[in-house]
This record gives structure tokens, C-alpha cells and sequence, in this order.
């Protein structure tokens, strides 16, 4: 997994800078920024980075309502498809950094030079807590059907699709596979085994990783690291399938792009990044 003081507006285009301050907007998880920026720091002591980090929808909401004034430099790690709507705003920058060629075409904007660039892909995942499941004596749920069983009323954390990436790729997930009719009617059942619905699409991991639910309605790399870190947490991927999205970068169009901020997206997807 991997995953700018501004210089002089005459900077010719593509021009990159070693020293400056910027500003990265982000969605990745608090733990893995506290992995990957001290890399960068290390090898660029002179680029301070500001980083603003919130929920997906949060932070989409966020680029948008600054759409006329941009107060980021660059964003690390967002859905693609918030990218693709600010794109279609017009709000960022054509930027191929380097080691582009690494990239699987699929994970990254077709056009030449992209406007964003894929690090990673995230997967919605279940996080059962299997001390609580084994104390409350309830099966263990291997699909989306599974979680509208009366049993768990009242043991499942949702995020919440407004403002949470992962809320919302588990709803677009349920709708496709279902069929709008159909999974609306799937949602509405769902609601009535909700306890409720976060923020973040971590918290209802994290939740139950504490033990304050059972079932969390969560994302892979969360589920899987809570377990490694000896939570008692199971993972498990719905068998109808998981809701899925790219995490991505992209430059923001300003009137004066900060060179820094071309030097941070191309360590952004360097082999020290992604193999942090």
C-alpha cells in the first residue's frame, strides 16, 4: 500500500522546488500519514507540508466550496471518483510526476498528462468482533444479506454515506448489485440493525475492535490492521462482493502553483512511498 513559502509566479511550468511550505488535503488514515510523511520529511528537510485530513466527503465538500480560491496545493489519497468531480469543475492541474510509467493504466486519469494518479484501492469489509459474537451467541455474517438477520438489531455500525468514502462505496456497491428497487428496499432493512452511523469509515472498526458493537461496516486495510495488531477482529469481505474505489493525487489548478507541491505528488507514488 502505499499509498510548499510559494516560489516566483515566473516558475516556468513543471517546475519543482526542494524548499517551500504547501498544503495536502487528504482521506488517508491518521496511521498511515504518521508512516509516510516522516519519508518525505527525511528526504525533503526543506518542504514543510500542512496536511488537512478528514473523511472522504468531507474533505470533497471541502475542495468545492473552494473551488473559486483554493487554499490546497495538492491532494494525497482521495477518492477518484471526488477527483473526477472536481475535474469536471475545472479545479486541477495536468501533472504526469515522475515514475508515472509504474502506474497500471487503470489506476490512473487516461489522459496525457493525467489529471489524477491511483496509489491504492480500498474494499468495503465487515469487522466482527468475535469475542462479543461468541458472548452475544450470534453467527458469524459472510454476506450483506446476512446483516439485515433480526439477530443482530442493534449490533451493527454503519459510516455514514454523506460524509464517509466508505459509507457511500457500500451503498453504490448494495444499488448495483441489487438494482436501485431492490436495494433501496436492502437499506431500509439494513437501517433497522443499525446502532448507528459514523462519521469516518473507520470508527465502526474501530468500535468494534473496543467492543462497543459487534459488526462494523468498515474498509480492508483497517479490518486487517486492527486483527495484526491483535484486536479480535475478523475480516470479512461479503460474499455478493465489496464495494470498491480507487484512492488517488492530484495537483490543484492555482494562478500560482507552488513548485513544492510537483516535488511532494512525485514522491507521492515513488518506490518508498508505495512500499511503506
Amino acid at each position: 500500500l502505499i499509498l510548499l513559502t510559494l516560489l516566483s509566479a515566473c516558475a516556468p511550468t513543471g517546475a519543482k522546488s526542494t524548499s517551500g511550505e504547501i498544503t495536502v488535503y487528504t482521506a488517508l488514515e491518521d496511521d498511515q500519514i504518521a508512516v509516510y510523511l516522516p519519508l518525505f520529511n527525511a528526504k525533503y528537510p526543506d518542504i514543510k507540508v500542512n496536511i488537512v485530513r478528514d473523511s472522504t466527503g468531507i474533505i470533497t465538500a471541502r475542495l468545492l466550496a473552494e473551488k473559486d480560491n483554493p487554499q490546497a496545493d495538492g491532494v494525497w489519497g482521495l477518492a477518484a471518483s471526488s477527483l473526477l468531480i472536481a475535474d469536471q469543475q475545472g479545479m486541477l492541474e495536468p501533472y504526469a510526476p515522475a515514475g508515472l510509467d509504474k502506474i497500471y493504466p487503470n489506476f490512473r486519469d487516461s489522459k496525457n498528462p493525467p489529471h489524477w494518479v491511483g496509489i491504492d484501492a480500498w474494499f468495503s469489509t465487515f469487522c466482527v468482533n468475535t469475542v462479543e459474537l461468541q458472548a452475544k451467541g450470534l453467527p458469524m455474517p459472510t454476506s450483506w444479506a446476512d446483516l439485515t438477520n433480526p439477530v443482530y438489531k442493534g449490533h451493527i455500525v454503519m459510516p455514514n454515506p454523506n460524509s464517509s468514502g466508505t459509507g457511500y462505496l457500500s451503498v453504490s456497491a448494495i444499488l448495483q448489485l441489487k438494482g436501485e428497487e431492490e436495494g433501496w428496499k436492502y437499506l431500509d432493512a439494513l437501517h433497522e440493525n443499525i446502532a448507528v452511523y459514523t462519521h469516518s469509515g473507520s470508527k465502526p472498526c474501530k468500535m468494534a475492535g473496543a467492543g462497543e458493537t459487534v459488526i462494523g461496516i468498515s474498509f480492508d486495510y483497517r479490518a486487517i490492521k486492527q486483527k495484526a495488531d491483535g484486536q479480535p477482529i475478523e475480516p470479512v469481505f461479503p460474499a455478493e462482493g465489496s464495494g470498491w474505489e480507487i484512492e488517488a493525487n492530484a495537483l490543484l489548478k492555482k494562478a500560482n502553483i507552488n513548485p513544492a507541491a510537483r516535488t511532494f505528488l512525485d514522491w507521492a507514488i515513488s518506490d518508498e512511498a508505495m512500499r511503506a
